[in-house]
Formats: structure tokens, sequence, C-alpha cells
């Protein structure tokens, strides 16, 4: 193509000759191309030619490759509108991204979400599923995030607020394969090649009524549960409920499969030794030790949550948040023939709960005192 030629380029023509383009204009006749250039032959003649000319391999290659990025460069400027500020790995799986947007400060409530994005051009992790068929160069690819936060300042130790930083935090596991016959993921592969520095969209806004709104009384039982990254919009709720000196205990319930996916169990740590009046229970189901699986539901409905409390939490002075896994949840199913719900299989949260006297929300509009967050 003319676009890979410039001027002063020495080029080889057909005719067998070489000399040094001085310019050129490309003309288009029926299915074929012609260009005529103006060039400097070996003997030192100036004339105009009509011929095919070629760049040497290693040149073409070297021009088309920075044609390319000067294209990536184009379309980054005219997305991307924040930067990625620090990276921390908990594993090679496993990892909290910090992303500063240009402009506005990072504000939210929390247990809010917003949007991460990247273009398909963007190199992908190696080992992980490939996609087929190929995206188009400029495929633009995004998900939904819950926003986490730090809770303690890195330097001193002492609580953020959520909503106080210049950065938004996301909680990330990486999805390697999707399964045989499904889409291969098109994200996290290409989030976990990002370094601090790399560019990126995140959303305009955060949204979403996951919220502490519920919350009136400083003296009610808050119990957040998750499962794996479902933890990331407990870590704003926990931060705001301390930070405001909140006065009722406070119970964070993770369920992961190994003991190394508790991303954030040493600011947990730290947390307990501080704030007598919260409590955390990381629970692994995977772990070679563990005898005997426990997941959230079986937590509650086997009294060990009212063990750790020292009393049983009663609808009228708590409040439950539970973000992630769909089976933990097990969200009523409502017939669309005869209105009436049905829990879901396996045995989730929901029916644990509302068979202990307590109501999971009916939508916005219908709140009960044990809210939830599906996470896919």
């Amino acid at each position: 193509m003319p676009n890979n030629f410039r001027k002063g380029d020495l080029v080889k023509l057909e005719s067998g000759d070489q000399g040094t383009i001085e310019n050129w204009r490309v003309h288009l006749d029926g299915a074929k191309w012609f260009f005529y250039y103006t060039i400097t032959n070996s003997s030192g003649n100036t004339e105009v030619r009509e011929d095919l000319i070629s760049l040497p391999p290693e040149l073409l290659e070297a021009r088309i490759k920075e044609e390319e990025e000067q294209k990536k460069e184009k379309f980054r400027t005219e997305k991307y509108n924040a930067t990625v500020v620090s990276v921390k790995s908990t594993h090679e799986d496993l990892a909290v991204f910090r992303v500063e947007p240009d402009g506005d400060k990072a504000t939210y409530e929390p247990g809010q979400y917003t949007t991460l994005g990247l273009y398909s051009f963007e190199s992908r992790l190696e080992g992980t599923q490939q996609e087929e068929p190929k995206p188009e160069f400029d495929t633009f690819v995004q998900r939904a995030y819950s926003i986490s936060h730090r809770i303690l300042d890195d330097d001193t130790g002492a609580l953020v607020e959520a909503g106080n930083d210049d950065f938004f935090e996301f909680y990330i596991v990486l999805v390697r394969d999707n399964g045989e016959g499904n889409p291969a993921p098109g994200l996290t592969p290409r989030l976990f090649e990002m370094k601090e520095g790399s560019r990126i969209h995140i959303g305009k806004k955060a949204v979403g009524h996951y919220t502490l709104h519920h919350v009136t009384d400083s003296t009610k039982t808050i119990i957040l549960g998750g499962t794996g990254t479902g933890e990331a919009p407990h870590m704003a709720m926990i931060a705001k409920l301390l930070s405001n000196d909140y006065k009722g205990d406070i119970v964070c319930l993770e369920v992961c499969r190994s003991s190394a996916d508790f991303g954030y169990f040493e600011t947990h740590k730290k947390l307990m030794k501080e704030h007598p009046n919260y409590k955390y229970i990381g629970l692994a189901t995977r772990d070679p030790e563990i005898k005997e699986k426990v997941y959230i539901q079986d937590y509650i409905s086997k009294g060990m949550l009212d063990d750790l409390l020292g009393y049983k939490p009663e609808p009228e002075s708590s409040q439950w948040y539970f973000c992630g896994n769909p089976k933990m949840l097990g969200v009523p199913v409502k017939d669309k023939e005869t209105g009436e719900e049905s829990y879901p299989k396996p045995l989730g949260v929901i029916e644990v709960l509302e068979g202990m006297g307590h109501k999971a929300d009916r939508g916005v509009k219908k709140p009960g005192n044990i809210h939830y967050e599906e996470y896919w």
C-alpha cells in the first residue's frame, strides 16, 4: 500500500534498477493499482515512472508494525479515560487493581459497581483460552465490577473511608478458560497483562442499589457474606461503617476454594484487633486439611454464626448482605403463570434465612432485611 512508502526510501523496481523515492500518487484503473512516482535512479537521473515497487521485507514489516501502533494509540486516546496506578497480586490468578480516572475524583457509594474495558488488540495473557474466531481489531471488551476498597492506609494503617481516594480499587480473579464450547474470556486475560501506567477505560459513573442505604440504625447487626471476589463491595461497606464508629456487630463471611484466595486476609486481621465489634470468618472449601466443607449457608443454618456472636440475629435487629455465586444466594424464582415462588437447589442463604423469619428484597420497592448481588 502507498502509505507504507516514504520519501527517501530505497526501493527496488520491477525493471531491476533501484532508486530513492521522491514522491508518488496512486491511480485505480479497473481492478489494478498503478503507482506513479518520481525517482532518482542509480545514475542520478530523475524521471517519472509507472512501475511496481516494493520495500525490503524487514523494512516493510517494521513499517506495518509502526502504523499498527499508531492506530492503536489513536483508539486508546479516544476511548481510554483512566490509568492503572497499581497491580497487587495475591497469586497469579487473583489481583487487586487500582485505577485512577482522568479528571474527577473517584466517587461512589459503597457496594456500587462500574465497568472496565479494553480493546481486543491489547495483548492477552499466555496460557489462557484462545479466542475463536479472533475478534476484529477494534472490538471493545468491557465488564462490570464491584468497587472494592483498601480500608487501611498503605503507610499509616489508619482507616480510609470509602470515596476518599483518587483511585477505584477492584478485586479481580483471572478467568483462564470458560470451558469447551463456550466463548473465551475476553477481558481478564487482557487485564492481567496490565501494568502500572497502563491506560484503560472506566465507566463514567458508579451505579447500583446494593448499598448501605438500608442501614438506618447504628446498633443493628450487619452480616456481609461473599464468595470469592464477591467480597469486593463489602470492603467499602466495612470502611464506611467503621469510619462512622458503627456500634453494632459487623461480621464478614467469605468462602473461597483455598485459603490462598483470601486476598484481604491481613487487613481483616488488623481490623479485628482494632475493632472489637468486627469479626471475620474465612471458609476454605478445598484446602487439603479440610475435613468437612462449610459454606455460608451451612455456617448460618448450623448455628455457627450464633455461636460466634453469642446470640441469634433477629429480623428486626439485623441486616444481611450477600454477593457472589448464585448457588450461594438461592434467589427465589417466580412462576410466570401462577405467580408462586420456589427456591432453587441446592439450598441457598435466602431459603435458610427466610426459614428463620428474615425476608429478602423483592425488588427495590419491596425491601427486606436480606440484600443480594449476583456476581455472574
